[in-house]
């Protein structure tokens, strides 16, 4: 299937689904699956048909370097337990968006770049919003329960390792570099978690991006 025609399937699907909250989206998958860009490419497409979006990346929820790095730089355990502030995803995002919730929100708390809090002002959502909320880890038990649907971007370690040396050379160095710190810290965590909280077998839908212009999309029953 060409792209186009599975970001216009996946739309479709997400659309046809009634709730009273914003529906909260996930978009899962290991490092270079194409999460974001596929987020990305999604809410443009939602918002060309209407329909109200809120993006976000669990990027931006991101602990301060000093505790990212605390279990050591490569340390896949540090990389799984330590990355994220799952508490500020939880008070900040995803259940004031749900049942019960006052539809206040923050789509950042933290700057990982600049390793710098980001003062982001309170958004109020429309009750027919769609959250598309794209990340690493979203399947974890932590944050599961309060995703009304989630997509798994499923890809091979050996894409996502070629992905990785074009993209992050420059953020890392060289290709040495990028591979180890992806052979000893990413790709561990990635697999322990795959292992462990299995997101292909509990996501909704499950999108295979090993090629990026013909993906092939796995939607399951609501």
């Amino acid at each position: 299937m060409i792209r186009s025609a599975a970001l216009e399937q996946l739309a479709g699907w997400l659309t046809a689904v009634s709730l009273p909250h914003p529906l909260r989206v996930g978009i899962d998958g290991i490092d270079c699956a194409g999460k974001t860009s596929l987020a990305d490419e999604l809410a443009v497409l939602l918002t060309s048909q209407g329909h109200p979006v809120i993006r976000a990346s669990i990027d931006g929820f991101h602990n301060p370097r000093a505790v990212r790095y605390r279990q050591g730089r490569t340390s896949p355990t540090g990389y799984y337990e330590d990355s994220f502030n799952l508490d500020s995803v939880l008070a900040c995002l995803l259940p004031p968006l749900g049942p019960g919730g006052d539809g206040r929100y923050k789509t950042a708390v933290f700057d990982h770049e600049h390793d710098t809090p980001i003062n982001m002002a309170w958004q109020t959502a429309v009750c027919h919003a769609i959250l598309l909320l794209d990340g690493i880890f979203l399947h974890r038990p932590e944050l599961l329960p309060h995703l009304d649907y989630s997509l798994f971007v499923n890809i091979s370690f050996d894409t996502a390792l070629a992905r990785a040396i074009h993209r992050d050379q420059r953020l890392l160095g060289s290709p040495e570099r990028v591979t180890e710190l992806y052979q000893t810290r990413y790709f561990p965590a990635q697999k322990h978690y795959l292992a462990t909280c299995q997101p292909a077998q509990h996501a909704n839908a499950v999108w295979q991006n090993n090629n990026l212009q013909q993906p092939v999309l796995h939607l399951k029953t609501p």
